[in-house]
């Protein structure tokens, strides 16, 4: 049988490995981005296309100033990208007036932060998914596949690190993909990014 990981598509073949995948350890990554054996599915389950639940479009709500710090740093990078970089510093600019701007959640806290990325996993995206599939935006199609798939790895490391605790990041370093915002823990970056494909100078290394 082989099982699939729904962030970068790795195949573990037990009839190559030789060892049953449900004989790993629980502690056991995906080798390529290093979520956990939990989030791997059998592939013949997988379906080329992103399903969603029918339901009623969700009403719009007003971005945070937080939400708008992020969404301008978003559009920085994407100017970069296609060279415009007058308006990416300008964005950028954007970004940190919105950021100076966000009040503190006083109850902040990773229990919080993990809910809110379980709210986006099951409930922002896929309503963000359905509207970019009625308006036949394959941009922002893609956008939504590669922030789901982010937002995936980032629940998968906040519930290894609340289950571990500091020890889960003893000795590692953490490194961000500058183009789609891929997280990594380990030694070093990974050669390509699992999810944008982008090579691993895209990296930084954060504290």
């Amino acid at each position: 049988m082989k099982y699939i990981c729904p962030v970068c598509g790795y195949v573990y073949d037990e009839a190559k490995e030789g060892t049953a995948f449900m004989d790993l350890p629980s502690s056991w990554t995906c080798p390529l981005c290093g979520v956990s054996k939990s989030l791997f599915t059998v592939q013949e389950e997988m379906k080329e296309e992103v399903k969603v639940d029918e339901a009623e479009d969700e009403e719009l709500e007003e971005l945070g100033t937080m939400e708008l710090s992020v969404l301008s740093s978003n559009l920085a990078r994407g100017l970069e990208k296609q060279y415009q970089f007058k308006e990416a510093e300008l964005f950028r600019e954007l970004a940190d007036y919105f950021k100076a701007s966000s009040p503190k959640i006083e109850a902040a806290s990773i229990q919080m932060l993990s809910s809110l990325l379980k709210e986006d996993l099951a409930i922002k995206y896929p309503a963000l998914l359905r509207m970019a599939q009625d308006q036949k935006d394959r941009g922002m199609q893609r956008v939504c596949v590669w922030g789901t798939k982010v937002t995936q790895v980032l629940d998968n490391l906040l519930e290894r690190y609340i289950k571990e605790g500091p020890d889960f990041l003893k000795g590692k370093k953490i490194f961000v993909c500058s183009v789609c915002g891929f997280t990594f823990v380990g030694a070093e970056a990974p050669k390509l990014c699992p999810v944008c494909k982008v090579p691993d100078w895209k990296f930084d290394e954060v504290n």
